[in-house]
């Protein structure tokens, strides 16, 4: 809230200055770019989390770095914001974190309308780690801190936004020491570490160092976990691939959505495609595992989307969507989990409900993927754009698949389907492909897209460059035919083909093949049979002349 329209809680209040010492800023000449920011803090980030786990799997480590990270965050994002408002309204030496607990609260009823949460001075993670290595209850200490987060927000709007978020970061679990003394020495050093990163002033920062921090350790946790983490993230590059597909021609949109969100990648990268601002009424998810669910709101807090901007929930999409009141959205993105169990026919309610029953069958029960697709057609607007990463097999299958892609065709809901690269995924080597859905297309036909050779190698995994990510785009937005690259194919085709929406059946690769002339080969075996038989002649007679002298 700005200054004008807050009571002045802490007036009065003296605030003690004191003198600090302050590092010198580095010369200009030697300043960091983006990249070596963003280097350094990779490294020290990672060095944290390797050298803090010990016997704990990395993956299931995860929480405890990035809950410490969030406890970080809002501790400064909070103390910011108050100390502005405060300074703009006259008192310039004013410091939240050292105020008595007794006078801030008289600032608590319009900052947690404002900013979603309220924290006491004392309990601020600067505070509360300057205090660590004397504090033989840190558990307790911590327990009481987070516990007090969530309850600032009871009975305000934002009190579903912050319920559980510090759930997984459970300070008493085993799996920190034996005991308690041996726990608290780990927490000790987790606050430590994170105090130490170098994240800096969050307005000043030239990269968004705590949304950046949390991306760059799903990053390395996913791709070190396997199965388990490749599950819930996608790699930034695809993301950035599909939020600039669902946002062409578009300055900013009222919308986004992503029915199985993960940790929110998805959808936060619209907010390096358009801006946050330009995703004017905010950002929605679904997610169905609890730990992830609470993952992905952390990331929202991390990425400075306030309370108000966004609504993720917990549940099963496909059976229990939360989001019946807020559709349709104008651009959807999605990485749904691949072929997965689901009630399908076995429940008589499915076949009659308004996401499903247009297409006149279900997905199979033992693979649901093109159940999540028409959900999100269902749900998007008629303006809008859904770009969706699937499993290859829903292309080509029989049965159920085949009856709704022949209705997804029929009714020219298909825009676009684009082969990628194998291995990009965490997880996974499969080669996926994206289908872009539209509602309201300019003709009959539908583009396909073979990027499968758009990628480098990088690590142990393929990565979309910008070149190649640039490619497809330009390929999407021309839609026309491009040899071995693109094809645009009428619907009319697709029915001969059984809906058969492959893009190898439609896109001819490239033939790599050295071409070899048969007559010019055939000139040259008889050069070289001649020249044997010229050796042979010369060699019979040279035996003949050594035989005949002795």
């Amino acid at each position: 809230m700005g200054y004008n329209k807050r009571q002045k809680y802490f007036k009065g209040v003296k605030i003690e200055r004191k003198v600090e010492k302050k590092s010198l800023p580095l010369p200009s000449n030697i300043l960091m770019t983006n990249d070596q920011e963003r280097a350094e803090l990779h490294r020290a980030i990672w060095q944290i989390a390797n050298n803090l786990r010990g016997s704990v799997d990395g993956w299931n480590f995860k929480q405890y770095v990035l809950g410490m990270l969030f406890y970080r965050f809002i501790s400064e994002n909070l103390t910011s914001y108050i100390n502005e408002d405060e300074r703009r309204s006259g008192t310039k030496d004013f410091d939240y974190g050292k105020l008595a607990d007794k006078k801030a609260e008289f600032g608590r009823a319009d900052t947690v309308k404002e900013k979603g949460f309220y924290i006491l001075p004392s309990e601020l993670f600067v505070n509360v780690r300057s205090k660590t290595r004397n504090d033989a209850n840190l558990n307790e200490t911590l327990t009481k801190v987070f516990r007090n987060i969530e309850k600032s927000a009871k009975g305000s709007d934002s009190e579903d936004d912050l319920k559980g978020l510090f759930d997984d970061l459970d300070v008493n679990a085993s799996k920190l020491g034996d005991t308690v003394e041996k726990r608290n020495q780990k927490l000790v050093k987790l606050l430590d570490a994170i105090g130490d990163l170098r994240l800096g002033n969050y307005y000043d920062n030239t990269i968004n160092a705590f949304g950046d921090a949390y991306e760059f350790l799903m990053t390395m946790y996913a791709s070190n976990a396997g199965k388990s983490g490749g599950e819930f993230f996608t790699p930034q590059e695809v993301s950035e691939l599909l939020a600039e597909i669902t946002t062409v021609g578009k300055k900013e949109v009222n919308k986004v959505y992503d029915p199985a969100c993960g940790s929110g990648s998805l959808l936060l990268k619209f907010v390096k495609v358009l801006g946050k601002e330009n995703v004017r009424i905010g950002f929605f998810g679904q997610e169905v595992n609890l730990t992830i669910y609470n993952l992905c709101r952390i990331n929202m807090f991390l990425h400075d989307i306030n309370y108000n901007h966004f609504d993720i929930t917990h549940g099963d999409t496909l059976t229990d969507p939360k989001h019946w009141d807020d559709e349709p959205f104008d651009a959807i993105v999605s990485n749904p989990p691949y072929s997965i169990r689901w009630e399908g026919d076995s429940n008589p309610l499915l076949i009659n409900d308004p996401r499903f029953s247009p297409a006149g069958v279900l997905a199979p029960k033992s693979k649901a993927d093109l159940a999540f697709t028409m959900h999100m057609l269902s749900w998007l607007s008629t303006s809008g754009t859904a770009a969706i990463v699937e499993f290859p097999g829903v292309l080509y299958r029989g049965g159920a698949e085949q009856k709704i892609r022949k209705y997804l065709v029929d009714n020219n809901y298909i825009d676009t389907v684009i082969q990628l690269p194998p291995d990009l995924f965490f997880g996974t080597n499969i080669a996926t492909c994206i289908i872009v859905l539209k509602k309201s297309k300019k003709d009959n036909k539908t583009l396909f897209i073979d990027a499968s050779a758009e990628f480098v190698r990088g690590g142990n995994k393929n990565k979309l460059t910008d070149e190649n990510r640039a490619k497809i785009m330009e390929a999407f937005i021309q839609r026309t035919d491009r040899k071995h690259f693109a094809k645009l194919v009428s619907n009319k085709t697709l029915e001969e083909n059984d809906y058969n929406i492959g893009v190898s059946t439609f896109v001819a690769q490239k033939d790599t093949r050295e071409i070899i002339d048969i007559k010019k080969l055939n000139a040259e075996i008889a050069g070289i049979v001649a020249w044997q038989n010229k050796l042979r002649k010369a060699i019979d007679e040279i035996v003949a002349n050594f035989e005949g002298s002795q």
